[in-house]
């Protein structure tokens, strides 16, 4: 799977296309946001329109302007980030191109005024006003709660990675060429991807400040195939001779592979067979990717406070899943045996202990530890006995921990207090 970096990359066109767009003039509710769940988060970012007709008529079809004349919502925006905030976190440590560029627009193409290590605030400022230059600032969410609690709920919303930009320009500028984005941008103004679009400062105005919130980066139906395939292969090459006959003999040093494709076609159309009949579909290394480098719940509090919910769990509690929707369920090989013929095992990852100050910043080099061997998601490791009772607990509401399908009162206590133990779950 391909890593999640720091910085989404801008494609640098020609010049702009016009595309029709859809504009909603609409006052806002009283309240800037709602922050109840993933769902209602979503619906107030793009109200009034209606969630089932944004994604009819809008979503990867074509861009949707949403201007409302609301004091509380636009003092809400413009509070998420400022150009003040940037002398307080300069501060803190914040170095060029990891953390910020600083870039003018010179005859259509983007020009890098970086400085080289640490950033320095009054040279920073010194370079926005006398050069005119944009900051992009990278991933905010590091260091801004608001925009935290913003994208950890777009992540459950959408079950993608959600990064942010923000973007200052000086009166009278343009920081990027015309360009589109390979990623899936949206707050008042969205875009689908693919969609070339330029921003600049009209005068009159002493800066401009907006923020990119994007999600949908290498999750299309083609990186599921390239991620799923494997295990469909797998699994049905144990039943389907066919899939383990020896390829024709020096396949792989003709030019003219005619006939193979047509097996090959022949053996493809046999793997959809075999899905709709087994209607398995099993995504491992996306899951894992997504639930690896997602943000961690936004508590109000460091997520390293998490404490388990409730008392501790007996036979005859009632337990319900805690964090829903930062966690999930995978049936892997088990990663612990050394053996060529791997059982499968049930593996659980959660998110609830992500480093939000990592979000979105990782590179290929960084999934791995100094000894050069990857990073795991956290989680649970069980018996392949254990799924259909992890299936009680994720499908209800409540479940008492007797009821669980498990063999015994053993196993059900200790698989409760393995879940309790890690915060997934709480005692009611």
């Amino acid at each position: 799977m391909p890593k999640k970096g720091g910085r989404h990359s801008d494609i640098g066109k020609d010049g702009p296309v016009q595309c029709k767009r859809a504009k909603v003039e609409a006052a806002c509710s009283p309240s800037a946001l709602s922050f109840e769940n993933p769902d209602s988060l979503f619906g107030s970012l793009i109200s009034p329109i209606k969630q089932e007709v944004f994604f009819r008529e809008y979503w990867e079809q074509k861009p949707l302007l949403l201007q409302r004349n609301n004091p509380l919502l636009a003092a809400y925006y413009q509070s998420l980030f400022q150009l003040s905030d940037l002398k307080e976190l300069c501060g803190r440590g914040l170095y060029y191109g990891r953390d910020l560029n600083i870039c003018r627009c010179v005859n259509g193409k983007k020009k890098v005024l970086n400085k080289e290590g640490k950033v320095n605030y009054m040279q920073l400022k010194k370079d926005f006003d006398q050069k005119k230059a944009t900051i992009q600032f990278h991933q905010p969410q590091r260091f801004k709660e608001e925009l935290w609690k913003i994208q950890e709920k777009l992540e459950c919303y959408f079950g993608s990675l959600v990064g942010s930009n923000v973007y200052m320009t000086p009166q009278g500028s343009q920081g990027l060429p015309p360009h589109y984005d390979d990623v899936e941008p949206g707050d008042l103004l969205y875009f689908p991807r693919g969609t070339i679009h330029q921003a600049d400062t009209p005068p009159g105005i002493s800066y401009s400040t907006h923020v990119t919130i994007s999600t949908y980066q290498n999750n299309s139906w083609g990186d599921f195939l390239l991620d799923a395939l494997p295990g469909l292969v797998f699994d049905t090459a144990r039943e389907d001779v066919a899939l383990r006959t020896s390829i024709p003999r020096k396949l792989l040093m003709q030019v003219d592979v005619a006939d193979s494709t047509k097996k090959l076609s022949s053996l493809l159309r046999g793997l959809a067979d075999h899905l709709e009949n087994t209607k398995e579909l099993k995504s491992s290394d996306m899951k894992k990717d997504f639930i690896m480098n997602r943000l961690p719940p936004c508590l109000g509090c460091d997520s390293d406070a998490l404490t388990p919910g409730g008392k501790f769990p007996k036979i005859e509690s009632k337990i319900r899943l805690q964090f829903r929707d930062h966690a999930i369920i995978t049936v892997e090989p088990d990663q612990e045996s050394s053996d060529d013929i791997r059982r499968e095992m049930v593996y659980v990852y959660h998110s609830l202990k992500n480093k939000r100050e990592t979000h979105m910043m990782g590179t290929e080099e960084d999934t791995a530890s100094e000894e050069g061997t990857p990073q795991h998601p956290r989680g649970l490791r069980f018996p392949l006995s254990y799924l259909d009772a992890l299936k009680q607990i994720w499908c209800n509401s409540t479940v008492s921990v007797k009821e669980l399908n498990l063999a015994s009162d053993e196993q059900k206590e200790n698989l409760a207090l393995s879940l309790w133990t890690e915060c997934l779950i709480e005692v009611i």
